[in-house]
């Protein structure tokens, strides 16, 4: 039933204001309504759980073909062909070709190497007994992500510096889409041109791509954004929330004493507790492909909604009371919308989990007490919700020696 009351704001959602914290504006517009019309971008924000979590389930009334992003030029030439883009059978053919690769049978291959590495990285980075957090992480995730996929060491860091501002671009032409847009197309263009069966390594994820366009499943124009699209998925959101994650922890030694006793169990509760509390992609855009109502809000083909997962995951319809509460053992924390859902629900849960466990489990073994060493810094992105830099400090378990040297992290700086 059409609604004769349908709210419309002048609200700015992507200024710095908002995105320092936008979670008292998330709050004003939940308690609004299910859907309120934002006149500066000409979009429907969409902030309660419930209802985005039924348009997830939906693709066929909310399309993401032309839908994802905010602008016409972000939809058709940075996201055209690419999973994340695609909808019905075109999204069914794309996802197949690395679903064996990304899937909890393959990660469980990939546990020891996992392992071994992030053991590895945690006895040099705490070393000292001072580290930043986003550095730790960004080196795990990144030369994990870069192994698996079969990509040459040389690409790396415009993959990294390029994977944030592709998700800037994602947002309203403000100052921060213009800034990214060179670097995005530059990540974009060396992809193309460097990415061939020749530079890839044997047996990569990458490799798999270029034998299922050799067998025909999908096309050459497909390889390179198929790839894209998964690298930086499984690079920057993972980074950033684990990096959250260890943040939480600092902030909640009640918490990190806990998750010690039992890092096996509480590890990847911790994980998605973060991720619910803090999504590290704070919205995504959908298009109707046929008239829809949200909450009785009565909404025509060819609107767009943009999901405010941020929001979603403090509404106190799903959480309760204390949303606002980073809480491990908070009951169905795994069922945030962080990670999306329905057809396009994230496929690399599985690796960012691995990845999680991983370096949760060896700061539990190797450090007593994990705390803030000076206030992390913030980094504004149109979509992204992240730390600059994150500093923290431990103190060393008895049963383990501090040796071993800082390493160089993969990517420097902070996330554009």
């Amino acid at each position: 039933m059409q609604s004769s009351t349908a709210p419309t704001s002048s609200l700015r959602l992507f200024d710095d204001r908002v995105l320092a914290d936008p979670y008292p504006t998330y709050e004003a517009l939940r308690n609004t309504g299910p859907a309120m019309h934002l006149e500066e971008y000409d979009v429907w924000a969409i902030p309660r759980h419930a209802d985005l979590a039924a348009i997830l389930k939906d693709p066929g009334a909310f399309g993401s073909a032309d839908g994802i992003a905010l602008t016409y030029f972000a939809n058709h030439q940075v996201l055209a062909g690419t999973v994340l883009a695609a909808d019905g059978d075109a999204h069914t053919r794309l996802r197949r070709v690395l679903h064996q690769q990304l899937g909890y049978r393959t990660m469980k291959l990939l546990t020891r190497r996992i392992n071994d590495r992030a053991e590895r990285l945690v006895d040099q980075y705490t070393a000292s007994g001072r580290f930043d957090a986003l550095a730790l992480v960004r080196h795990m995730v990144c030369d994990t992500v870069m192994e698996l996929m079969g990509l040459p060491g040389a690409d790396r860091a415009l993959l990294l510096d390029g994977a944030a501002a592709t998700f800037d671009v994602f947002g309203p032409a403000n100052e921060r889409h213009l800034k990214a847009l060179p670097l995005a197309s530059r990540m974009a263009q060396t992809l193309r041109e460097q990415l061939t069966r020749k530079t890839v390594t044997p047996g990569s994820w990458m490799d798999a791509i270029f034998q299922a366009v050799d067998a025909g499943q999908i096309t050459e124009q497909d390889a390179v954004p198929l790839a894209s699209a998964y690298t930086a998925a499984s690079i920057d959101t993972t980074v950033l929330g684990l990096t959250d994650t260890l943040v939480q922890l600092a902030r909640h030694p009640q918490q990190w004493q806990l998750l010690r006793r039992d890092p096996d169990h509480w590890a990847t509760h911790a994980f998605h507790e973060s991720l619910r509390l803090e999504a590290p992609i704070q919205g995504f855009g959908r298009l109707l492909t046929e008239p829809a109502d949200v909450g009785g809000v009565h909404l025509e083909e060819g609107e767009q909604v943009w999901l405010l997962y941020g929001s979603a995951g403090r509404d106190p319809e799903r959480w309760g009371s204390d949303a606002d509460t980073y809480d491990l053992q908070r009951p169905g924390n795994r069922g945030h919308l962080a990670f999306g859902g329905g057809p396009h629900l994230c496929a690399g849960i599985p690796l960012a989990e691995l990845q999680a466990r991983a370096v949760l489990r060896a700061l539990a073994t190797r450090c007593s007490h994990l705390t803030l060493d000076g206030e992390p810094v913030r980094v504004l992105n149109n979509l992204l919700r992240g730390y600059g830099a994150a500093p923290l400090a431990v103190e060393l378990s008895p049963r383990t020696s501090a040796s071993g040297r800082t390493p160089e992290p993969c990517r420097q700086g902070p996330v554009p």
